[in-house]
């Protein structure tokens, strides 16, 4: 007999070993439907993850952290298989969940521009109506993927791939691509959310854009966003892999003001603000930028 504890403390006895799925399934189809991974014992796995002992077992669904990241991690893997069908010779590198969606980087014989993301993005959505599954594969023996890299299965397309993935594309239905950078290796940028009005709600005209100086300040600028948005501002982190410069060029033109994150403001847990026409306001701690921007009527009370 196995023995599984909800995370609301409640115990069910199961007499066989079943995958996280079956779990949630034996829960409610409504809660199968949603799941797109599990917690068993603390750790995070597939849904096609065998429960064969007693454990300490929760479903994950999109509308927590946790699961909005599976979900954006597993719509970088199907940009992978989107851009190997589209372009056979594309070597494909890395990519990943980051900030409110995800990235693949890769290297092609020619430079992708902007208007190629349509035709990459139709791919996608292509392959989120065919259903197809995604599961993890057992390395063969005698082979040593990257650490925390495993290969997964998109229908019959394999990339390694930090896990755990949805356990099917139907899953992944609000994205779109919106970048494309670099010479060589290039990467195209994208978000995804749990429902097509979160995804709506994204790209309305921001407040604030978040600006960071390189990938290392990717998590601070993230939850500085997210810290913004719980005050009441509509901000956006930019988070691409770009000239800063450019990014605040690029950006002066669309939001009223900019948030930049360096290693200095990342280290001493505030923001540098600055309106888009280049007037510095200083190093503000990130609940003062919301009390400010609610002071001059830009941010909701």
């Amino acid at each position: 007999m196995i023995h599984i504890t909800l995370s609301d403390g409640s115990l069910r006895e199961y007499d066989q070993p079943l995958s996280v799925y079956e779990f949630a399934a034996s829960i409610g189809a409504g809660l199968a439907r949603a799941a797109v991974a599990g917690r068993v014992d603390g750790v995070l796995v597939d849904c096609e993850f065998m429960i064969e002992a007693d454990a300490r077992v929760g479903i994950v669904t999109p509308q927590e952290p946790d699961g909005l990241e599976i979900l954006r991690r597993s719509c970088a893997l199907m940009l992978a298989v989107a851009i190997k069908q589209l372009y056979p010779k594309a070597q494909l590198q890395i990519g990943s969940a980051m900030g409110d969606g995800f990235f693949y980087e890769f290297a092609f014989e020619r430079l992708l521009h902007l208007v190629d993301l349509a035709g990459i993005e139709a791919r996608m959505r292509t392959l989120a109506a065919t259903n197809h599954s995604i599961r993890r594969r057992k390395p063969p023996p005698g082979s040593t993927p990257p650490e925390k890299s495993l290969p997964y299965l998109l229908g019959d397309f394999e990339c390694l791939s930090v896990g755990p993935h949805v356990p099917a594309t139907r899953v992944l239905q609000a994205f779109a691509l919106d970048h494309i950078s670099g010479t060589a290796p290039q990467r195209v940028y994208g978000t995804c959310w749990p429902s097509q009005q979160e995804l709506d709600n994204w790209r309305s005209p921001p407040h604030v854009i978040i600006v960071s100086m390189d990938e290392r300040q990717a998590d601070y600028a993230q939850s500085v966003t997210e810290a913004l948005r719980r005050g009441g501002v509509r901000a956006r982190a930019d988070l691409r892999n770009e000239k800063v410069r450019h990014k605040i060029r690029e950006h002066s033109q669309q939001v009223p003001y900019l948030v930049v994150i360096g290693e200095k403001e990342k280290a001493g847990g505030f923001v540098s603000v600055r309106s888009r026409t280049g007037e510095d306001f200083g190093r503000m701690a990130v609940d003062a930028v919301c009390e400010w921007l609610r002071s001059i009527g830009i941010a909701r009370v």
